[in-house]
């Protein structure tokens, strides 16, 4: 598998020219991977074809992208005001932006009390307890106000995964010096 990382490695970098979407150029692929096979060939295992190994490296490439490497690691800083549009006004209108928390749980929700009502008594858990957990991260959900008094409409918006969150902080300057 690590000379196959190689391959994919090599081929991404030095052989593939990509098109305008980002979208690798297929021909020249299997060139770039053909040269490369040929010369690996006699390390690889027999069953690994070029064939194969364009089929993983595309797998293997949507994984990378999956993960949002280049975003996760990032301070993500939005501001507290944005100019987008509003369905009720029908144009575009300043927005209060705030980050959208989960409310607490109602005690007489239908689902809470039938849960209460399974639970009471002899019998321990009934329903799953999920352990699974694989993400360090959430997605932030951003909460916009429209800001014209008579609209006050909102409405939720998604942005990316981040460690690192922040709402109306400083902005960056280039060159400028950190100070304690």
């Amino acid at each position: 598998m690590m000379v196959i990382m190689t391959v994919f490695a090599l081929v991404h970098h030095h052989f593939l020219p990509f098109s305008g979407r980002g979208q690798p150029c297929s021909p020249y692929f299997f060139r770039a991977v053909w040269i490369e096979y040929g010369a690996l060939s006699s390390m690889l295992p027999s069953f690994v074809s070029p064939t194969r190994l364009y089929g993983l490296y595309f797998r293997f490439r949507r994984e990378v992208l999956s993960l949002g490497a280049a975003n996760v690691g990032k301070m993500v800083n939005v501001p507290k005001t944005r100019r987008t549009y509003c369905k009720k006004c029908g144009k575009h209108q300043p927005h209060k932006v705030t980050q959208y928390k989960k409310g607490k749980e109602s005690l007489y929700a239908q689902g809470k009390r039938r849960y209460d009502r399974k639970r009471s008594g002899y019998g321990g858990q009934t329903k799953p307890i999920f352990r699974k957990k694989a993400k360090t991260t959430k997605k932030i959900v951003l909460r916009l106000e429209c800001v014209e008094p008579n609209c006050r409409s909102k409405r939720m918006l998604a942005i990316k995964r981040c460690k690192h969150f922040e709402l109306g902080g400083d902005k960056k300057r280039k060159g400028q010096v950190i100070q304690f």
